[in-house]
């Protein structure tokens, strides 16, 4: 469906990739990984058209429908939500658009009547009396209720734009879809939708994402594109299976090099030994031939990096960590928190998740002893201290220590 063949991108003089050659088919979700700066949405720009190689070709097989993740927000300002979806298929809207027009007009004539004919057709093989239907279902599976389908894209919050564009990119059944980090800014619920609507996607074209959620990329993807070292490579299988590999071959060239030198220094220190005896000439001179033919492969370096973080506790913590216990909070009227009780136990890593944001930073903030719970208790270990990196933390970087956080550097 898609091929790339002995592609090369050159910027500033500095090929970013170059010899790639790889082929998308059907029926799969392809996960485009690497580190910042690799390369990655680049990539996804070339196959989508927006970028030229510098070399080498992308073919896409003649008639199909690509759909792109846009990221201008602001693009669509002067649009409904529900019409900045269905422009996810361009040729549908602007025939839903025409017909409109047509029918609108004062003096609608016999050609008039021809040429509504003919876009009727069309737009009825397009699915185009289900559009609405079908636009309004991404929405909400996205978590954008029906109340804000008819509202204009500049009254909408930022992070519900978001999701609209990303509902116009999963639109309209297109053959190919180019998402490029489709979870930021989505909630778990989200998540779980889109990871849904990929996997029964599968079955009818192909998804190409760019991303960093290790979790998504597990559970959406056939198989991985990793860009490193100045190269393109393909696996198949999700994430783990990836690391995995890649691993098992970085392992592998290390163990090669490994015999490779200890073959090389037993030769050096016969070659050595016995050079100058007659005797033994002979097997030097063979040894000498073989040495020449062995070499140290040198492995390339990585763009990744990882870096190392590190939490220095001021003494290690006891067996008690946090017990809350009946906690109720109302704000403004409204109850946030009713008899919430837990108890975090060492070792444990906790997430607070809920469609009320506001519930979660005001059962932050309990924890942290900067509101009082209007009933129940909190009680941390004594042995424990804490460290907070509130929702609104403009204030917080002014005033925060660092007492209890260190970044030691690891090579």
């Amino acid at each position: 469906m898609i091929t790339v063949s002995n592609v090369a991108l050159q910027f500033g003089g500095t090929f970013l990739f170059q010899h790639v050659d790889l082929q998308f088919l059907p029926g799969n979700c392809y996960g485009i990984i690497g580190a910042n700066g690799a390369g990655k949405s680049t990539f996804l720009r070339l196959l989508s058209g927006e970028l030229e190689t510098t070399q080498g070709e992308i073919s896409i097989k003649p008639g199909l429908r690509m759909s792109v993740l846009r990221q201008d927000q602001f693009a669509y300002d002067a649009y409904t939500v529900l019409d900045t979806v269905i422009m996810g298929n361009q040729r549908l809207y602007d025939v839903m658009k025409q017909k409109d027009t047509l029918y609108a007009k004062p003096d609608f004539s016999d050609e008039d009547g021809l040429l509504a004919s003919e876009l009727e057709v069309e737009f009825a093989e397009m699915n185009g009396w289900e559009a609405e239907s079908d636009a309004s279902q991404i929405l909400q599976g996205l978590g954008i209720p029906v109340e804000l389908h008819e509202n204009k894209m500049a009254d909408v919050d930022g992070r519900l734009k978001v999701k609209v564009l990303l509902a116009q990119a999963l639109f309209g059944n297109p053959d190919i879809i180019l998402l490029d980090e489709p979870t930021n800014n989505l909630d778990i619920e989200s998540i779980n939708w889109l990871e849904n609507f990929i996997m029964d996607y599968e079955d009818k074209g192909m998804v190409i994402v760019v991303s960093h959620d290790r979790h998504f990329l597990n559970t959406v993807c056939t198989h991985i594109v990793d860009i490193d070292y100045g190269k393109i490579k393909m696996y198949v299988g999700n994430y783990d299976f990836w690391y995995e590999s890649s691993q098992l071959v970085q392992q592998l060239m290390r163990n090669k090099n490994k015999r490779n030198e200890e073959k090389i220094a037993e030769l050096q220190a016969f070659i050595s030994r016995f050079s100058a005896n007659k005797a033994k000439s002979k097997q030097a001179t063979a040894r000498r031939r073989l040495l020449d033919k062995l070499s140290i492969e040198e492995i390339p370096m990585s763009s990744r990096r990882y870096p190392f973080v590190g939490f220095s506790p001021e003494r290690e913590v006891g067996k008690d960590i946090l017990f809350v216990t009946d906690v109720s909070k109302t704000v403004d009227g409204v109850k946030l928190l009713d008899k919430v009780s837990f108890i975090m136990n060492k070792n444990d890593k906790i997430a607070f998740v809920g469609e009320n944001e506001l519930a979660v930073t005001v059962l932050f903030k309990i924890l942290m002893g900067e509101l009082q719970p209007d009933e129940g208790s909190v009680r941390w270990g004594i042995t424990t201290s804490q460290s907070y990196f509130p929702k609104d933390n403009s204030a917080y970087f002014e005033t925060v220590s660092y007492t209890h956080l260190t970044l030691p550097t690891k090579a």
